[in-house]
């Protein structure tokens, strides 16, 4: 199968979450025998600021504007199926043009999936817009549940399926390393975040001098005030996650508010964590035990006093056996090569639909020698 790929980064980890899950996706996606294309677009942040630039698995290339991105349509128009990410710089441009371009399935990746209906519902057609759903043959949604029947019925999805965040499983285990601290916290800084890992990380800093946090990610203002016994790192990249995992005794999870509300919307530091049999502290939204066993296999925090008590309480064994557990119930269903195996399934029901849809509508007839048929090949 020869798929392309329209994402926001592939190339760069900082100050975004998608580039870790792109590379946990195509990475297995590739195993399974397939040649991939990310198409990126050249911008001053992230070029600034890369850190992979040979993936190994997939062909990576930039464009520098809309103008550029044409050079590309022959490949677009060529291949088996095209995938279009959420938060694309001018996405609903690029979206309509690989919808007008591709002769085969044409799908919508959305790793913000409650970001982006809110941001709709409120008239924001950053990178989406409404008019555009309906023209993508299926829809990948970071959110689960109820949310997918939402934009079927609500937005004229032909198809929308979850396809959460994933972890490589061949990156992301237990490392033999020292504690550095009782609680740490990897994420970029977002201010619908903060209030939680205010009341979650920092009040339980502020009451335990003696406990040793740190807050690993970019953009916090500088105006936050950190309580000494806080340790800032101010990026991560992916390669140093697994050890920075190790290195804590508890992980704290915080979710995006929009996230919270629609629920069944796990985040990456959930699955990567997990695989490194790191305990994890998470907010509470639903869908989450779902995901991982309540005060089993993860413990869910309303309260500052939630966090304290872990902190205070579970001794190494218990935290050892938490760990584990995690790990176990995430590589035996959430890791790439899960994922990789929905994405061909569905990409492939989707192109088998477009053709029947194209007979149907009289767009397309049998021996019709004068377009290529998009029938899947794998």
């Amino acid at each position: 199968m020869k798929l392309v790929v329209l994402g926001l980064s592939l190339s760069s980890s900082w100050g975004n979450g998608h580039a870790t899950t792109f590379r946990a996706l195509l990475k297995a996606f590739a195993a399974r025998g397939h040649d991939i294309l990310f198409l990126e677009r050249d911008v001053p942040w992230y070029a600034d600021n890369r850190d992979l630039v040979d993936p190994g698995y997939c062909r990576l290339a930039f464009y520098k504007d809309r103008e550029d991105l044409r050079r590309w349509a022959e490949t677009v128009a060529a291949a088996d199926a095209v995938l279009v990410g959420s938060y694309v710089p001018e996405g609903v441009a690029v979206g309509r043009w690989a919808q007008e371009t591709a002769r085969s399935a044409v799908a919508f990746y959305d790793i913000d999936t409650p970001v982006t209906l809110a941001k709709l519902e409120r008239g924001d057609e950053e990178y989406l817009s409404a008019a555009l759903i309906p023209g993508f043959d299926i829809y990948f949604s970071f959110t689960g549940g109820p949310t997918l029947d939402h934009l079927m019925s609500g937005y004229g999805s032909p198809a929308a399926r979850a396809l959460y965040c994933s972890v490589d499983a061949d990156v992301y285990m237990p490392h033999p390393v020292a504690k550095r601290w009782d609680l740490s916290y990897l994420g970029t800084y977002s201010p619908d975040r903060q209030p939680t890992l205010d009341r979650l990380l920092l009040e339980p800093a502020r009451q335990e001098p003696s406990l040793r946090f740190v807050v690993a990610g970019p953009q916090y203002p500088d105006d936050i005030v950190w309580p000494e016994n806080v340790e800032r790192l101010h990026h991560v990249p992916p390669a140093g996650h697994p050890a920075f995992y190790a290195a804590s005794r508890f992980t704290l999870n915080v979710t995006r508010q929009d996230m919270v509300r629609a629920g069944h919307s796990p985040s990456v530091r959930l699955f990567e964590a997990a695989a490194c049999a790191t305990p994890i502290i998470s907010d509470v939204w639903d869908g989450l035990d779902e995901l991982l066993e309540l005060d089993r296999e993860i413990i869910p925090a309303r309260q500052s006093d939630d966090v304290l008590r872990a902190l205070r309480t579970l001794g190494e064994a218990e935290r050892d056996a938490m760990g584990k557990r995690a790990r176990q119930r995430i590589l035996a269903g959430h890791t790439a090569a899960h994922r990789a195996e929905t994405l061909e399934r569905e990409l492939a029901a989707a192109a088998r639909r477009k053709v029947r849809d194209q007979f149907d509508a009289g767009v397309l007839q049998r021996g019709d020698r004068g377009k290529r048929l998009p029938q899947p090949r794998w």
